[in-house]
């Protein structure tokens, strides 16, 4: 919470804490990039650390205008470097801020550094500053132009120009405004844009682009004609899609039309990778293929990660980001925005029309959620009946395995699932559950919120 926890003296402790770790590695050191979304204190949180690493004999590179995480984590990748920082909050609510650190390839770092990192800001008592200007820091004030080129070069701009689609893009007041523009405007579509000023606030509503936050959107796309529209999170990791018709295309349904069209139109032989709470129509696509649906717990680094491992075509999860083979390591929803419209292109067909033919193929598939808050005393009860003593509520669906990789994850005979697990940044138990038909999704978590007596 910002003016809480996030406060200029516990950003400087965690740069401090950073640059402590770098130097013990006792390997050459190599700059490190930091930037920032458009959040309240972001743009000055980027130049604490950058004087903090200063302070500590470390070059850093400040981006001086709002930067989105996929960009950060394409700079560490394509300039070899060993660590970028992105000060964000990524979709939550606008009073909180926070710092992501990436890692060597531009990936999340993982929770084993993570972890070491906290000892080490845990001993942090003075932080070193050296204040800007000094010979440690330079900027860049429009660095964009490598992550724009790298996109427009693996997607089919002659495609999306023969289309020439009108797109209405909502970045929810967040960062990613300049590289999908720009993007957009090169393959030469008509894009118009809404919420597109900074506003620490976000409108007073969430930055994030759920099916219940893109009123604006919706009415914008139908009234306007528009054969698309775009959402993106504050930070530009996560992706809410508008048909013609003003439907909602949530992250599930990209995810299964994105891997159905790279396997099949553009002939990217491989399997997928989703997590456990994603649709598990991708399982059944990549069966049709002769491929592999491989399920990881949930944090986008289990996903890079064995997609590096099984040269997997794309990988996702069901809140509502995904990268692609030979692309970064971490979620991209301007890539993936950019990639939808390819594929709406080529297939010469409204998104919604493409998934009601993919549902005729493989089912129907109904995703539900459910988010209930606890106290500390009921996280202990929740975690003591489920986690522990492994209780499970009586379905009426006979089951057919129980995991417990990441929270607990009840399949059952019929290819239904239910998940209930911690949420790892809010004090919220969540339940996932999906079946063919709606109802059914909905009784699982009936049943779950009845067992573990929380609203």
């Amino acid at each position: 919470v910002i003016g809480e926890e996030f406060t200029k003296e516990n950003v400087c402790r965690l740069a401090q804490g950073l640059a402590d770790y770098i130097k013990d590695q006792k390997s050459r050191y190599k700059p490190i990039i930091v930037g920032g979304d458009r959040r309240f204190l972001s743009d000055s949180a980027t130049f604490w650390i950058a004087e903090v690493l200063a302070g500590n004999g470390l070059e850093t590179i400040v981006v001086t205008r709002s930067a989105p995480t996929p960009f950060i984590m394409h700079y560490v990748l394509k300039n070899g470097l060993d660590f970028g920082v992105e000060v964000t909050a990524s979709h939550n609510p606008a009073k909180y801020n926070g710092v992501k650190i990436i890692v060597k390839e531009g990936r999340d770092a993982s929770i084993e550094l993570t972890d070491e990192l906290e000892k080490y800001v845990e001993r942090v008592k003075t932080p070193r500053c050296l204040s800007y200007p000094n010979e440690y820091i330079t900027t860049l004030k429009n660095p964009f132009n490598e992550y724009i080129d790298d996109v427009l070069r693996v997607i089919d701009v002659a495609a999306i120009r023969k289309a020439s689609p009108r797109i209405l893009f909502d970045p929810m007041y967040g960062s990613s405004v300049y590289p999908l523009t720009c993007i957009m405007y090169s393959t030469r579509c008509t894009i118009d844009m809404i919420n597109g000023n900074r506003d620490a606030n976000f409108g007073g509503n969430m930055p994030a682009p759920t099916e219940d936050t893109v009123y604006d959107l919706r009415e914008g796309v139908v009234h306007g004609g528009y054969d698309l529209g775009f959402a993106l999170d504050g930070d530009g990791d996560r992706l809410g899609i508008i048909d013609n018709n003003g439907n909602y295309i949530n992250a599930n349904q990209i995810l299964v039309m994105l891997y159905y069209y790279l396997h099949e139109y553009k002939g990217w032989k491989g399997g997928v990778v989703r997590n456990l709470a994603t649709t598990h129509m991708l399982d059944k696509i990549a069966e049709s293929f002769g491929e592999k649906c491989f399920e990881v717990p949930i944090g986008f680094k289990w996903i890079s990660a064995k997609i590096d491992e099984v040269d997997a075509v794309l990988g996702g999860e069901s809140s509502g980001g995904l990268t692609v083979r030979g692309h970064i390591h971490g979620k991209d929803s301007i890539y993936a925005a950019a990639l939808f419209v390819e594929m709406c292109a080529v297939i010469g067909k409204q998104p919604t029309e493409i998934y009601e033919e993919l549902e005729e193929k493989f089912g129907e598939h109904y995703l539900l959620e459910s988010n209930m808050r606890f106290t500390a005393e009921e996280k202990e009860r929740v975690n003591d009946r489920l986690f522990n003593e492994r209780q499970l509520p009586d379905f009426l669906t006979k089951v057919e395995k129980v995991s417990y990789l990441d929270g607990c994850k009840v399949y059952f005979e019929n290819g239904d699932f239910v998940i209930c697990r911690f949420s790892g940044t809010e004090p919220l138990l969540r339940i996932f559950a999906e079946s063919s038909n709606k109802a059914n999704a909905q009784v699982y978590i009936d049943d779950f919120k009845a067992f573990l007596s929380i609203r």
